[in-house]
């Protein structure tokens, strides 16, 4: 999931008689995949897996094949026969009370990312302004204060066009920046430097101490997060059967290719033990443009950056938030205070109230010596909360192929319950290994990682929604839902 993501809750917070496309608005295979890679890469997780060196290839391909194809597929069939997203196809394909929880999880998720996104944002602000900055806790915790607050407001007054600056993110903040990266690594081992991290056939493989040698591969499942967003666009494909695979497989190496290289040039001239998984991006920046001279340029880039993750950002601050609201007023899952909508039709309450639990976040960074610790904390807690859902739509997507058969399809996954099958044990898998602290920060006291780490995913993500729906009231329920578009 890229920070030029379209909204976390796209699919369930658009009302059903929007969800068709008529006759002539047909979009191309090829469109389909750029508007995927748009929405899932990014170079914000290329410093996680540049210190696995050569072995990061590996580590991206591995989840994509169990992970990333699964979930485009299965979500491809799913969007296709029934409009409503996520909370859709759980209550129907499991129980409502399930599809409460996907919808929680999704909108949970965020308040976690919030902070590891805007994290990365204060590093790399900090090479603007000064590099010192990217290590210090309360430069990061004020950044994440400040930037998101600023967000609430905009979000609050129903601002118009901010979109626009996600759509151009993929280019400014990924593509432009990803592209000089690769090429001046190029040049600099051309150069007849010595590439930090070794780039042998021995090293295709991350070295085995334990689980905890790959515990960093849990990031990539954040990183593939978002696909059955984009799979609602496979009613507006001529020929869904046939289009779709093409388009998620060119997606696929899109992404791959804009993962990849970056990680690998990163590897190529910041040396592991010095790489910050926050400023990884900008410290490579600033020691291949120092190579050249041209350190001038780095501030340029790292605006270019914080441009497109702010602007992505702002695009679906409100997006998670509007498909719960939408789902709460009419099951009445959520007390009536935060389903109160402001003068300009937001969800002013559930903001403020997100804001609240994520100014708290944002302090542990204060909090915590190493800002990369907080920051792989909390994208560990982000994507379990995540994988949640995913789990849960797996299942739902055997259980509405079985009881429902013949229901109409745009699409139908080829051997789904072996994907599915493939698709859950993986999210399972790095649900649980993500209670395992990685070896790169095994100084730390793995009880306490376990407790952060736990109490955060599986206390968000399962005991909140639990109390909300075991204290529900019939009051709570709205005659009328008011029309959340996205």
């Amino acid at each position: 999931m890229s920070t030029a993501d379209i909204p976390a809750d796209g699919t369930s917070s658009i009302p059903a008689g929007r969800t068709r496309v008529t006759g002539t608005q047909w979009i191309s295979w090829i469109a389909l995949a750029m508007m995927t890679t748009s929405s899932v890469a990014s170079l914000r997780a290329a410093p996680t897996m540049a210190v696995y060196g050569l072995a990061c290839v590996f580590l991206y391909l591995l989840p994509a094949v169990v992970f990333l194809l699964p979930t485009s597929l299965v979500s491809a069939e799913l969007a296709s026969g029934w409009t409503g997203g996520i909370y859709k196809w759980v209550s129907e394909g499991i129980s409502k009370p399930m599809g409460f929880l996907a919808v929680w999880c999704q909108f949970a998720m965020t308040i976690f990312y919030y902070p590891s996104l805007l994290g990365f944002v204060a590093s790399t602000l900090a090479y603007v302004i000064n590099p010192q900055l990217a290590s210090s806790g309360v430069w990061t915790a004020a950044v994440i204060i400040v930037v998101y607050w600023s967000g609430v407001w905009v979000s609050s007054r129903g601002t118009k066009g901010v979109a626009g600056l996600a759509s151009g993110g993929l280019i400014i903040g990924t593509l432009i920046p990803g592209i000089v990266l690769v090429t001046l690594g190029v040049v600099f081992l051309g150069q007849g430097n010595e590439s930090a991290a070794p780039m042998t056939a021995e090293n295709l493989l991350p070295a085995w101490a334990g689980l905890s040698s790959l515990v960093l591969i849990v990031n990539n499942f954040l990183s593939y997060s978002g696909m059955e967003m984009n799979a609602v666009h496979v009613s507006s494909l001529k020929n869904p059967g046939k289009e779709f695979p093409k388009s998620m497989f060119l997606a696929m190496g899109l992404v791959l290719a804009i993962f990849i290289f970056p990680a690998l040039a990163i590897s190529w001239i910041v040396p592991a033990e010095e790489l910050s998984l926050t400023a990884g991006v900008m410290q490579a920046f600033d020691a291949v443009f120092a190579n050249f001279g041209w350190q001038w340029l780095t501030p340029i880039v790292g605006i270019m950056l914080v441009a497109a993750s702010l602007g992505g950002m702002l695009t679906w601050l409100a997006g998670p938030s509007k498909g719960l609201l939408l789902i709460s007023r009419q099951e009445g899952y959520l007390p009536p205070f935060l389903q109160r909508l402001n003068k300009n039709g937001v969800q002013q309450n559930i903001l403020v109230v997100q804001g609240i639990v994520t100014t708290v976040i944002g302090l542990a960074y204060a909090l915590i010596p190493d800002v990369s610790s907080a920051y792989w904390v909390f994208s560990v807690i982000t994507t379990q909360v995540y994988l949640i859902m995913y789990l849960l739509m797996f299942v739902a997507a055997v259980n509405l192929r079985r009881k429902h058969p013949d229901h109409p399809r745009g699409f139908r996954a080829p051997m789904l319950v072996g994907m599915c099958g493939v698709g859950f044990a993986a999210s399972l898998a790095a649900l649980l290994v993500g209670f395992v602290p990685p070896s790169q920060f095994a100084s730390g006291n793995p009880t306490l990682y376990f407790l952060i780490v736990g109490g955060g995913a599986l206390g968000l993500g399962l005991l909140v929604p639990f109390l909300f729906y075991r204290l529900r009231k019939p009051s709570w329920k709205q005659d009328e839902a008011p029309e959340v578009t996205s």
